[in-house]
């Protein structure tokens, strides 16, 4: 089907997913991450406490993923999407008014778990669901949420900062946004592309022309040779975006040297996002996936050696790439070769990983620098984990490519 074609008649359900993906933005790092140094400062935490706290709550989310992100096996879009936008609004509101630690590992696990986890989830189950022979194309445009998130938030919340706008105001401003976005979202959704009822019959098969269901999957070793490259760009992206303070102080740049290569990053990611659905539904994810993490080599490789904020563009040009395929191949990966019928239980347990990676990389190289492990050394190793994750889907895409043809 022609582009323009395709946008003109799914239009409203390529917004929600963009729209979903969008509002995922206020609980994912790379916005709490601007208010980190304020909310360090009103608590006293050290890069290890407040990287220790962000752990605690995010992993928290990450185990009740395991069970809410199967309710989008259960439920429409439209009936749960409300639910947990309005969650997240109200971690946004409570975040303006914390004022312990122990409140704010509460809220940190509301923010993580409505936006990144489920806001994120239903918005790539969903795209994965209602499209099966376009489904790279619809994944790509979904993930524009996320890049207009990505591009637009940190500037404008950090220029709000700069101009003298309290931060907990900031975070009351948020929750309007998201409430703004729910509205939005239920006229998009008032029709949903495909019903509860009909979904039997609209769904397409894994390996070995099976519907695999969650337990079968995670029975399946390449369930887990995935693990560590599921991990890595959330564990590590997130370290980076969340450190990017303590990153640009060691470097002693301002930080706004370094955001305003944001847009730039977000431009090539998206760039990068249509490229990969477009060839995904060339030569599907099994070709495609083992290379998506190269790119990342050579970006933590430069953040490692960068000596000028120009230097660690480059290094997010090239991370850009592989940001560009991670809401795309991954999701239409679980979908292809495990069927979309229990997809959404089985992407429950990936994204659930995903945030448990997103919790332990700012733990983890927030108490590293602690002990006196410098950013850039990290990031050299870091680069290292992502060339072993490629090498690792290389492999297991390789060795099930036979039984991918018999589902085809």
């Amino acid at each position: 089907m022609p582009l323009l074609n395709f946008l003109r008649e799914n239009g409203q359900w390529l917004l929600a997913g963009a729209l979903l993906s969008l509002l995922s933005s206020f609980g994912q790092t790379f916005f709490i991450s601007i208010f980190a140094a304020e909310i360090r400062a009103e608590f006293g935490l050290g890069n290890g406490a407040w990287g220790g706290l962000y752990t605690l709550g995010t992993g928290a989310s990450a185990v009740a993923m395991v069970w809410a992100g199967g309710l989008t096996d259960r439920y429409r879009a439209r009936v749960l999407a409300p639910f947990i936008l309005t969650g997240l609004a109200l971690a946004c509101l409570l975040m303006s008014v914390t004022t312990s630690a122990v409140m704010l590992v509460a809220v940190i696990f509301l923010l993580r778990f409505c936006g990144q986890g489920m806001t994120s989830h239903i918005a790539m189950v969903s795209m994965s669901r209602w499209f099966v022979a376009q489904r790279g194309k619809a994944l790509a445009f979904a993930t524009l949420g996320f890049a207009i998130g990505e591009a637009m938030l940190p500037l404008s919340f950090v220029a709000m900062k700069a101009n003298g706008a309290d931060w907990r105001g900031l975070w009351r401003l948020a929750a309007v946004l998201v409430l703004i976005g729910l509205a939005v979202l239920l006229v998009l959704l008032r029709r949903e592309r495909t019903p509860q009822s009909f979904a039997q019959t609209e769904i397409s098969a894994g390996m070995g022309g099976r519907h695999w269901t969650r337990r079968e999957a995670m029975h399946h070793w390449l369930f887990w040779i995935m693990v560590p490259a599921l991990i890595g760009p959330p564990a590590f992206g997130t370290a980076f975006l969340f450190h990017q303070v303590a990153f640009t102080g060691a470097k002693g740049w301002d930080h706004i040297e370094l955001v305003r290569y944001f847009p730039l990053y977000t431009f090539l990611a998206v760039g990068a996002g249509l490229c990969w659905g477009w060839a995904l539904d060339r030569f599907g994810t099994g070709r495609l996936i083992p290379w998506s993490h190269l790119p990342a080599v050579a970006g933590f490789t430069l953040f490692g050696l960068a000596e000028t904020p120009a230097m660690a563009g480059m290094g997010l040009a090239c991370y850009a790439v592989t940001t560009g395929s991670q809401a795309t191949l991954p999701s239409a990966f679980w979908a292809e070769h495990f069927g979309t019928r229990h997809v959404g239980s089985i992407k429950a347990v990936t994204m659930a990983f995903m945030v448990l990676g997103s919790a332990i990389g700012p733990g983890l190289t927030g108490a590293l620098l602690d002990l006196g492990v410098p950013l850039s050394t990290q990031y050299g190793v870091i680069a290292g984990w992502f060339l072993c994750g490629a090498a690792l889907m290389w492999v297991g895409t390789r060795r099930v490519r036979r039984s991918l043809a018999v589902a085809a």
